[in-house]
Formats: structure tokens, sequence, C-alpha cells
């Protein structure tokens, strides 16, 4: 499968991203927003890779 690539304004892409989460019902919702709120947590308390102190 290619990827495909967003390559258009802004403006229209948003549009698209707001047409396509309308388009999704209310548990669709849902199971994106807890997705993003356990990826969020998983970033937030994973071990740091990189220190700043040396």
């Amino acid at each position: 499968m290619k990827a495909k690539l967003n390559h258009d304004k802004p403006e229209k892409l948003e549009a698209k991203r707001i047409a396509e989460i309308k388009s999704l019902s209310y548990v669709e919702r849902l199971e994106r927003l807890m997705a993003i709120i356990e990826l969020s947590y998983t970033l937030k308390n994973a071990p740091k890779i990189y220190s700043l102190k040396k």
C-alpha cells in the first residue's frame, strides 16, 4: 500500500478532518479519545532516553 501524504491548505485539511470526525459514531469518537489519552499518559510516564544533564 502506498503512503498517502496530505498536501493541501491547512483550512482544507481541517475541514476534511472535521467532516471525518462528524461521520464517526459516538462510540468511535470515544475510542479515539481514549487512545489519545492512553498514548499521552504512556509518553508522559515513559523513561527518559536522553538526559539534559551531563
